[in-house]
């Protein structure tokens, strides 16, 4: 389909994907970053899998949830980048209808999953720091299942009706969406009809997936830090501080960006289209590379397997 911008698209099948308007002679250079940090996501976030699977000691809740962050990083990466660099590497701009639709609803979903692990994991941060007899009787395997599949369920149940939207409206202006990768609000604004219900529903599902969770988040680290400042010594203060400022380093990388990101998308047109681009793609993708090394690397557990694994395999 041709990529005019006053052709009639009722039905469009085809989309058009431009990368960064204004950088192309950088793709090269951008495509570098890109690159390296999916192949460090990769290789993190697998190896947090593989370790996990092959060392009993580790079947734990705090570790079922890394490995459902590991899961859900891994599917945000992997759903954008690739026809990103596609786009960098051989200009493939050209993005089927079902493609873009399936793309956007993984993208949205994922995140949303991925913010639902994060109240999960200060969950059991405050169960294990503050309840710490009854941590096993509170999050048994049963329980980390039924947390991990309604986290999934509600990121599915909020992301369903804006995909079903988005194949309902109608499209008579363009094809061509000014980005790397389908994300919502950016197809939204292509629709000729009425898409009033659609940017208010796009706006309750981000304030209410991240208000909500964030509001949780913070209670639960506010009872951690009431806790560790009751522990008698100042060696276990300063240890479960730094645990726990790991983690939430983590928790920031993944919200700032993204609210960042959304309000300049929804409230600000001043901003410079490529900054609003690059900054949607980090979004995605760094936190997919920092967790592997924040919950994996910082925590010695993993650390001792991920040692002794390549010990013996170079012995």
């Amino acid at each position: 389909m041709s990529g005019s911008n006053t052709t009639d698209f009722p039905d469009p099948s085809t989309f058009i994907l431009l990368g960064i308007p204004g950088l192309e002679t950088a793709y090269a250079w951008i495509s570098i970053p890109f690159c390296s940090t999916y192949a460090i996501s990769m290789l993190g976030n697998f190896t947090i899998l593989f370790i996990v699977k092959r060392e009993p000691s580790l079947h734990e809740p705090m570790y079922y949830f890394l490995c459902m962050l590991s899961i859900s990083d891994l599917v945000l990466s992997t759903s954008t980048l690739p026809k990103t660099l596609s786009i960098f590497w051989f200009s493939s701009k050209e993005i089927d209808f079902n493609a873009c639709s399936t793309q956007m609803f993984f993208i949205h979903c994922f995140l949303a999953l991925e913010s639902g692990i994060f109240v999960a994991m200060a969950l059991d941060r405050y169960v294990a720091i503050c309840h710490p007899l009854r941590h096993s009787a509170i999050l048994t395997n049963p329980v980390v299942a039924k947390i991990g599949l309604a986290v999934l369920l509600r990121g599915i149940m909020l992301i369903l009706p804006a995909s079903f939207l988005l194949k309902r409206w109608p499209y008579c202006t363009t094809n061509i969406i000014p980005h790397t990768h389908c994300e919502y609000i950016v197809v939204m604004k292509l629709a000729c009809g009425d898409i009033r219900i659609a940017s208010y529903y796009g706006l309750f599902v981000a304030f209410f997936v991240s208000g909500l969770d964030v509001f949780f988040i913070s209670v639960s680290y506010v009872q951690i830090l009431r806790a560790v400042f009751k522990l008698p010594t100042k060696d276990a203060q300063l240890k479960t501080f730094g645990t726990c400022g790991s983690h939430l380093f983590a928790i920031l990388a993944f919200y700032i960006p993204a609210l960042f990101s959304f309000l300049r998308q929804r409230f600000d047109q001043n901003v410079a289209q490529h900054f609003r681009i690059l900054i949607a793609n980090v979004y995605l993708l760094v936190p997919s590379m920092l967790n592997p090394i924040i919950y994996g690397v910082r925590t010695k557990q993993i650390q001792d397997r991920l040692l002794q694994l390549i010990h013996h395999k170079w012995t």
